[in-house]
């Protein structure tokens, strides 16, 4: 394999990189010095900046394969290479999964499983050209632990996450792949899904490290898996959800066994 050349800009494409955890994680890689492609459904109002860099919107619905490919083209015009890309698109609101409908669960699972597969692909056929490159899913405890409430999203982040296992040996040693997995991240939508402040903090204090992650912690996680210190990480899920959540027999009072 010839490595990424990180003495030159790496050339960065990040889905759903114009808010919340995305907009972060583009953040980190301006102010490492690269260049970033960010790319969703609408254009935003202000494009993720730092260190007087800015990134470079794209439009694309990568439920579409045709879109998500044209958003790695996309990269590719701009910079003439792609080193690294973050697969971070997803989410899913509350629905109980007894009524939730056929479509809502179809929608689900394509947006936070088959789209990053999409991405992936395209990405894929750019590094094994160039000969190296570095994919980086965006996962969730959702995928690790139930997901009451978000049945389906969960089920995909797992499947999300068994993906990577698959196209590491599939796409190596050319094109390594790893999956961050974060667990409470504070975005601007935080207050949406889990209430008011108090509600907010409630939810901190069961974390072992009393806050919930920021978005430049989920940066720093993908601009590790995309540097050389990490040339052997592939085919791994990282996990940073501060500690884990306490086995839910503690809050009886009763010991281990």
């Amino acid at each position: 394999m010839h490595p990424v050349d990180h003495q030159q800009q790496l050339a960065v494409l990040v889905t759903g990189g114009t808010r919340g955890i995305g907009a972060g994680i583009a953040r980190g890689f301006l102010r490492g010095g690269a260049r970033v492609v960010v790319c969703g459904r609408a254009e935003p109002a202000e494009l993720p900046c730092a260190d007087g860099r800015t990134a470079v919107f794209a439009k694309a619905d990568i439920r579409d394969a045709e879109q998500a490919a044209g958003a790695v083209r996309r990269a590719v015009d701009l910079f003439q290479r792609l080193d690294v890309v973050v697969s971070n698109a997803g989410g899913s609101p509350y629905a109980a999964a007894a009524t939730a409908s056929p479509r809502f669960h179809a929608k689900v699972i394509e947006l936070n499983l088959i789209a990053p597969l999409h991405i992936a692909q395209a990405a894929n056929a750019v590094m094994q050209g160039q000969g190296g490159g570095s994919i980086i899913m965006v996962g969730s405890v959702s995928g690790a632990r139930p997901s009451p409430g978000t049945a389906a999203y969960g089920a995909a982040k797992a499947g999300l996450h068994h993906l990577v296992t698959s196209l590491a040996i599939e796409w190596g040693p050319a094109v390594r792949i790893n999956c961050v997995v974060p667990g409470f991240v504070a975005t601007e939508a935080v207050a949406e899904q889990y209430g008011d402040p108090g509600k907010v903090a409630a939810v901190a204090a069961t974390v072992p490290l009393r806050r919930f992650a920021t978005p430049d912690d989920v940066a720093a996680a993908c601009l590790f898996l995309a540097s050389p210190g990490a040339s052997y990480i592939s085919g791994t899920c990282l996990t940073l959800h501060g500690g884990g959540e306490p086995p839910a027999f503690l809050s009886t009072g009763v010991g281990s066994t």
